[in-house]
């Protein structure tokens, strides 16, 4: 594997590295402060190139590959957490838009997404469990030139303020399991969608919460795919922001990591520099390794994707590692600052309540593990 950035990918980690220390980070604590997406933040960012820059141009994208997508979060990540989730989101969602609508319907839905316009969602978990993602309740029923949606999601990001969701629904038996599963892109402003919002302790500005959906009519062209081919979507579109996710943590822990530094550098006790006592650098030494690692696993599970390779295990390696090595590198960051690392005047606490919710988010470690090892020692694994 490569290491080395071409001229266009040096150019774009340059322009959102400008953004996110200029732009991002000045108000990131503020925009939690705010609770909303920063509408005008999200066209700045369009006009960049930054948001979908992996989908095609046809449809207003770069046509970049995922590792370019990887290196445009992880330095929005540096500035915001959660305006680089936001991103990813739109990479993560547009492709199986791109990939399965319709030309008309792609034609109309994309374009507005990679301008910082629209924002989709992701609709899969529901209230009977987030991991079970093969055995689905909400149905959509066919009805004349369409389909009538019934039923709720839960723990949805952006559901607060999404203008479109890419929803998995339940078209077959329930006994037919991921095979009567299919995807929908959903306009949230349709008659009988409810919205509710979650109090969480980080990650504000996302809006997690849920959506309610009562005898809503769907065009059949809103199907995206085959009917009955909606898992199959989802679990290719998981590896992919699996490793995204892993590079927002990590974004967010260099940030912390960076600024520690510096810190210990000019704090003095003692009659000199707080870094020149091993108890304090050494911690610090352990996180740049721990950091460097999981950042180069992530990359080479991009470069798998980008390469045509497998890399499924790789990818839930990127989601239950790096987020846990972030949320460590960011508590140790917010101690090495004493207390006022603890106040809220510093961004720490608030990296650290933002990137502990991928821990739990769309798949826990211990299903990532489950995931590792089923991909070495096959459906034994599931056998205890």
């Amino acid at each position: 594997m490569d290491f080395a950035l071409d001229d266009d990918q040096t150019a774009i980690v340059e322009t959102a590295r400008r953004f996110a220390r200029d732009v991002l980070l000045p108000g990131y604590l503020a925009r939690e402060a705010a609770g909303e997406a920063d509408r005008a933040l999200l066209r700045e960012m369009g006009g960049l190139g930054l948001i979908g820059a992996d989908l095609s141009s046809e449809h207003g994208g770069l046509g970049t590959g995922g590792l370019t997508v990887g290196l445009i979060v992880e330095e929005l990540a540096r500035g915001d957490y959660n305006v680089a989730n936001m991103v990813l989101s739109g990479s993560l969602m547009g492709r199986i838009v791109q990939d399965f609508a319709t030309a008309p319907l792609a034609a109309a839905a994309l374009p507005p997404v990679v301008a910082g316009e629209a924002l989709l969602a992701l609709g899969l978990t529901e209230p009977r469990g987030g991991s079970d993602a093969a055995n689905l309740q909400l149905k959509a029923r066919r009805a004349g030139d369409g389909y009538v949606l019934n039923g709720e999601k839960t723990s949805i990001s952006a559901a607060a303020h999404a203008d479109a969701v890419v929803l998995f629904a339940r078209t077959g038996a329930e006994d037919a399991g991921a095979h009567g599963v299919s995807a929908f892109h959903v306009p949230l402003d349709l008659p009988g969608i409810a919205r509710t919002r979650f109090d969480d302790l980080g990650q504000t500005i996302i809006g997690r919460g849920s959506l309610h959906f009562d005898d809503v009519r769907l065009p059949a062209r809103h199907l995206l795919g085959d009917e009955g081919g909606g898992f199959t979507q989802v679990m290719r579109g998981f590896d992919y922001s699996r490793v995204l996710l892993g590079l927002t943590c990590l974004g967010a822990a260099r940030a912390s990591l960076d600024e520690t530094w510096q810190y210990i550098q000019e704090r003095e006790a003692f009659g000199q520099p707080i870094a020149r006592f091993q108890g304090v650098s050494f911690p610090l030494a352990e996180a740049e390794t721990h950091l460097t690692a999981a950042r180069d696993l992530c990359y080479r599970a991009l470069w798998l994707r980008d390469s045509g390779l497998p890399h499924t295990a790789e990818a839930a390696m990127c989601k239950w590692w790096p987020p846990k090595i972030a949320a460590q590198i960011i508590h140790q960051c917010l101690l090495t600052h004493g207390h006022y690392g603890y106040t809220t005047d510093l961004p720490h606490q608030q990296r650290w309540r933002d990137v502990i919710g991928i821990q739990i988010g769309d798949g826990t470690e211990q299903i990532m593990k489950m995931i590792v090892t089923r991909e070495r020692i096959g459906r034994m694994a599931l056998q205890y």
